[in-house]
């Protein structure tokens, strides 16, 4: 498999999960017995997510996605800053959700353009910071879940200090797999990344002005209207803590890995690899093949049982253009995406890697022969 967006859980993870059916069953709210135990089992769940992220537990809330939880901390921010502005700033290559989620809030917004590895570059963000109508928040990836791409955090944190203006980081590519950025206001993260269940997170760090819109509510520091499910939150605990102390030798690992895959791509004629080769998600890789289309390629290693993705990774599962690559300029069709799982789930990933490196090149070859462009 080597499309692991979403992945078997860890088995740790899953071990935590079953226990917990039994244990943390109850409503962490109520004063029984069995209601005391839920709440211990989802403050330590808590506590154990915030040590691994660097944050502090009253800080950290779970939520029922990661892209829910983006969309509670861009709502927030917007909300505690409504009479400052309206606006929110973000890439073209960012998620769907955040560039909705701009849109919502300047309907005449343009995202901002980044360069050809992906990047958003300091000097266009303090450019849009400085123009347009006040800004409520800036809302960026650390790293981009499609082409693996950094995003220079350190410096466009500055500018978004400079203009007085929070900024949220989306990070559900990222976190476990990379070291935590400590860049930021407000942080979203998926336990999904990690091979844990998909239950979101949201770090607001103390001192940001932060208050959404609507009703009050108790749960999750006033951010849901219910707590979460306590099973749900001790998986996603652990499968965090098991990536924490395996993350330098699963990086390592995963790396080498992507550039096996990038070297063989870029071997095959009129095949692009992009985003930028070295600061870069270790486990991700886009490549886009001249002439064909990705759906072709995906069908045909499908049915030599090589599992690989096409598509936008930042918008739905749909097989539509991704958005990340135009905004980039680079080839929007034939494109095949890797994201690989971790080792602990997929013991057998190298052994994925070595057959899609072997298949690839007879595959886009056979599709080019039956459209009648090999020799173009």
């Amino acid at each position: 498999m080597l499309d692991a967006t979403r992945s078997p859980l860890h088995p740790s993870a899953r071990d935590t999960l079953l226990a917990a059916l039994d244990a943390g069953w109850a409503d962490p709210r109520r004063l029984h017995r069995e209601g005391r135990q839920a709440r211990l089992l989802l403050d330590r769940a808590r506590e154990s997510m915030a040590a691994s992220l660097g944050a502090r537990p009253d800080e950290l809330s779970f939520h029922p996605s990661g892209a829910h939880a983006l969309r509670t901390g861009v709502a927030g921010l917007r909300h505690a800053r409504r009479r400052v502005g309206s606006r929110v700033l973000t890439s073209a290559v960012d998620q769907a959700v955040l560039l909705h989620e701009a849109h919502e809030a300047d309907p005449g917004f343009t995202p901002l353009p980044v360069d050809r590895l992906g990047r958003l570059l300091p000097e266009t963000l303090t450019g849009a910071l400085a123009s347009g109508p006040p800004a409520s928040a800036v809302a960026l990836q650390h790293a981009n879940g499609e082409v693996g791409t950094i995003q220079p955090l350190e410096d466009l944190f500055p500018a978004c200090r400079a203009a007085g203006l929070p900024l949220l980081v989306d990070a559900t590519s990222s976190l476990g797999r990379l070291d935590t950025p400590q860049t930021f206001d407000v942080l979203g993260g998926d336990a999904s990344t990690v091979a844990g269940p998909p239950i979101g997170v949201l770090v607001v760090r103390t001192g940001t002005r932060f208050d959404l819109p609507g009703p009050r509510w108790e749960p999750e520091h006033g951010r849901e209207p219910s707590d979460p499910w306590v099973p749900l939150a001790l998986a996603a605990a652990e499968a965090w803590q098991q990536a924490v102390h395996t993350r330098a030798a699963e990086e390592a690992a995963a790396r080498a890995l992507i550039d096996q895959i990038r070297t063989a791509a870029a071997g095959v004629r009129d095949v692009d690899v992009v985003g930028d080769p070295v600061d870069r998600l270790p486990h991700v890789v886009t490549f886009s093949a001249l002439y064909v289309d990705g759906e072709s390629i995906v069908d045909a290693l499908d049915r030599l049982g090589i599992v690989v993705a096409s598509g936008s990774a930042c918008t739905s599962s749909r097989l539509e253009p991704s958005h990340v690559l135009a905004a980039m300029g680079a080839l929007t069709h034939g494109n095949v995406r890797v994201t690989l799982p971790l080792e602990s789930v997929s013991p057998d990933r190298a052994a994925d890697v070595e057959a899609l490196c072997r298949e690839l090149p007879r595959v886009i070859a056979d599709l080019r022969d039956r459209l009648g462009v090999s020799d173009l």
